[in-house]
């Protein structure tokens, strides 16, 4: 007898619900299983098998035919084995229930217990959306499912405490979210604004840069402080809103990447790769495409360290989502959009040997080293980051001095504040701002449009170069909680520009 019970297929940052039809014919013993099934897929028979051996009940000894439909979209995952399992019982008429309205997500092992599966948030959103009331899960994947609103989760340790509640020998217990659940955190709290010593330039330009999600590009010797700041920046950014804590919460599920008994996302992520990364890790990709670092700190920082040393094709790759906030990866069989909206904060030295300029160590770098070392970035990519800052040595007695300095919580108020302006007023941060939104939003005073044109004409500045301005300016203003944008914003936001273009 054919039989269909629903799962789903993870496709981008969304699922698709998938029919499991299985059929039960004569012939000799054997399971076919057809709908682009990968190799974890095909490999279930056996965990199937032994899974319902061990959950008394039994393989039937027959020709089984599994079909995963729509038959044109690949499939992935061992979340498939529960669905499978739960399917050949239906169609064997070892269990009898009605399917309607109920989903099945879980891998199985080989003596029946259910292990957690990554993307089960994804899946209990696209159940919900499609009119499912129910959705079947492991019990450590229950945490996760209940944070959809709208749909029931019954949790189960192995298959046959599922078989027992499907056939009416045990009820069917729908899982409570508790009230000890605590949001995920994924700052690093140990970092703070006032451990840091002078620099107040640079610390300067990360408070911008957080209020208004800018890209920062900090330049020094070595032991400067570049990495010390870079991180501390994740401490005065302001907590996630609903809509973006369950985005970035969708991310870190279909990368499996949530810890298991807790709940959304709400500091924004900090990621930070090493320069050795592909450009697959970056910006995602891969047989079966998943989500890169740029999508990982979607609405948060992407820290590059050692700028240079990435490989050129690797940076040259997020022009495009630095511009867009979204990347499409495409691959024979389709193409997936990830969201991408990063702040990219990089660090680097001035030249090979890290000296170039320092007042107290002289540069062994030849004119050819140099020039070689800074052509590493291509000029397109800088005019894509905003605030270009140099974080010069310290003396001494700044390294030393004990005055009490301003805590992150402090100037978090002030970025948190800033952001709100911003949301308010064009419903985006000033980095997302269009052409229509510029010129909308960021018109300046007559003698900072004067000094504007001066700079444009000085500073052979771009188009783009020339709307990154005026948006930098407009968070400056936001920051002081003015409307207008003053001479003064735009002195400042000038002021963060390559020195090449001086």
């Amino acid at each position: 007898m054919l039989q269909k019970i629903y799962t789903a297929a993870v496709v981008g940052l969304s699922a698709e619900l998938i029919e499991v039809e299985t059929d039960i014919s004569s012939g000799l013993p054997a399971t076919i299983i057809v709908g682009l099934p990968d190799a974890a897929i095909r490999e279930s028979r056996e965990r199937v098998k032994s899974a319902l051996k061990h959950s008394s009940t039994q393989y039937p000894r027959s020709r089984v035919a599994i079909n995963l439909a729509p038959a044109d979209l690949p499939k992935i995952g061992t979340h498939y084995d529960l669905p499978i399992a739960i399917s050949i019982l239906l169609s064997s008429g070892q269990l009898d229930f009605d399917p309607d309205g109920k989903l099945f997500v879980g891998e199985l092992a080989l003596d029946g217990t259910l292990r957690p599966v990554p993307a089960v948030l994804l899946m209990a959103e696209a159940a919900r959306d499609q009119g499912f009331d129910t959705i079947f899960v492991p019990e450590e994947n229950a945490y996760e499912a209940s944070l959809i609103a709208g749909i029931k989760v019954v949790a189960a340790e192995n298959l046959a405490a599922i078989i027992r509640m499907l056939s009416g020998f045990a009820e069917l217990k729908y899982w409570q979210q508790p009230g000890d659940l605590v949001p995920i955190t994924t700052a690093d709290t140990t970092w703070d604004f006032r451990l840091i010593r002078g620099q107040e330039m640079a610390k300067r330009a990360l408070e911008i840069a957080a209020a208004g999600a800018h890209n920062v590009l900090m330049t020094g010797p070595p032991g400067s402080g570049k990495t010390l700041l870079a991180r501390a920046l994740s401490t005065i950014l302001p907590k996630f809103t609903e809509k973006e804590a369950l985005e970035a919460t969708k991310i870190y599920s279909i990368s499996g990447l949530l810890p298991g008994r807790q709940g959304l996302l709400r500091d924004r992520p900090f990621r930070s790769p090493h320069h050795t990364a592909s450009g697959i890790a970056l910006v995602g990709g891969g047989t079966d495409p998943r989500p890169g670092e740029i999508t990982l700190a979607h609405r948060g920082v992407l820290f590059l360290d050692e700028f240079p040393e990435f490989h050129r094709d690797v940076l040259e790759s997020l022009r495009q989502p630095l511009e867009d906030g979204i990347i499409h990866v495409a691959r024979a069989s389709r193409t997936v959009s990830f969201p991408a909206k990063f702040m990219l904060v990089a660090a680097q030295n001035p030249c090979p040997c890290g000296f170039a300029g320092d007042p107290q160590k002289s540069c062994v770098c030849s004119p050819t080293q140099f020039l070689r070392y800074q052509k590493k970035i291509s000029g397109p990519l800088l005019d894509r980051i905003d605030l270009h800052v140099e974080v010069p040595r310290l003396s001494f007695e700044k390294i030393e001095d004990e005055t009490v300095l301003e805590e992150s919580a402090v100037v978090r108020d002030r970025v948190a504040e800033a952001r709100e302006r911003q949301i308010a007023r064009a419903g985006m941060t000033n980095s997302e701002m269009g052409i229509r939104e510029i010129k909308t939003f960021c018109r300046p005073e007559d003698a900072g449009l004067a000094l504007l044109r001066n700079a444009v004409a000085s500073q052979h500045l771009s188009a783009r170069a020339y709307h990154r301005v005026l948006k930098l300016a407009r968070t400056i203003a936001d920051l002081a909680n003015s409307d207008t944008i003053s001479a003064q914003n735009i002195a400042e936001a000038l002021m963060f520009r390559p020195k090449s273009e001086v």
